[in-house]
């Protein structure tokens, strides 16, 4: 959750910046489309490079998850085989 306000924030920083900059800007129209079109890729790149790094650190506590839900399984499955093997208490 928090990295999907982070990527919010950031976008929408990111506009605002552009916005403000081409408004105060005394430049010609063709001067201020370029600059706006930069901004705009500039602006894309980094979003899609935040979404990947935010995909990767996700993708990694999933394996990590993964990785130890296997290994409490195994030592689950493993005290339940010990019991199963000792010998019962008559009582």
């Amino acid at each position: 959750m928090s990295g999907s306000k982070f990527l919010a924030g950031f976008i929408v920083g990111g506009a605002i910046g552009a916005i403000a900059g081409i408004l105060l800007a005394p430049k010609s129209g063709a001067e201020t489309r370029a600059m706006l079109a930069d901004t705009t890729r500039d602006l894309a790149k980094r979003a899609d490079e935040t979404v990947k790094e935010i995909q990767e650190k996700a993708d990694n506590v999933v394996s990590d998850l993964q990785k130890k839900s296997d290994e409490i399984k195994d030592k689950l499955q493993n005290m339940l085989n010990k019991q199963k093997d000792e010998p019962q208490a008559e009582g």
